[in-house]
């Protein structure tokens, strides 16, 4: 399994978090396109190889860690739910980032 594969699968269970945090409000629209939608986006992407994917995936994750510390702290009743998103944010942020790190320090170049 590599890193590309790792991110999809985090990114896939980052949707799926937001689906059963989110998808229990009266009207889940707006915070399932908001939330839901761009995890979804960007691991189609990553599944068809585009680096941006990747690259926007690693920059969104940064928002989605500080969202769950927030929420995490201010909210108890959805603490779970935060912790599973930064930990997730966590995992798309090293997965993103890791064929940079290889090509910068492991002396190989990543596989596209």
């Amino acid at each position: 399994m590599n890193a590309r594969h790792v991110l999809v699968l985090a990114l896939l269970g980052l949707m799926g978090v937001y689906v059963a945090w989110f998808g229990k409000q009266p009207v889940p629209v707006a915070e399932l396109l908001v939330f839901a939608l761009p995890p979804l986006l960007l691991a189609f992407g990553a599944l068809r190889g585009m680096r941006t994917a990747a690259f926007w995936a690693g920059v969104l994750a940064l928002a989605w860690f500080s969202h769950g510390i927030m929420v995490a702290w201010s909210r108890p009743s959805e603490r779970g739910y935060a912790l599973a998103e930064v930990a997730l944010s966590l995992v798309v942020i090293f997965a993103s980032s890791l064929p940079g790190l290889r090509a910068r320090f492991g002396g190989k170049k990543p596989k596209a």
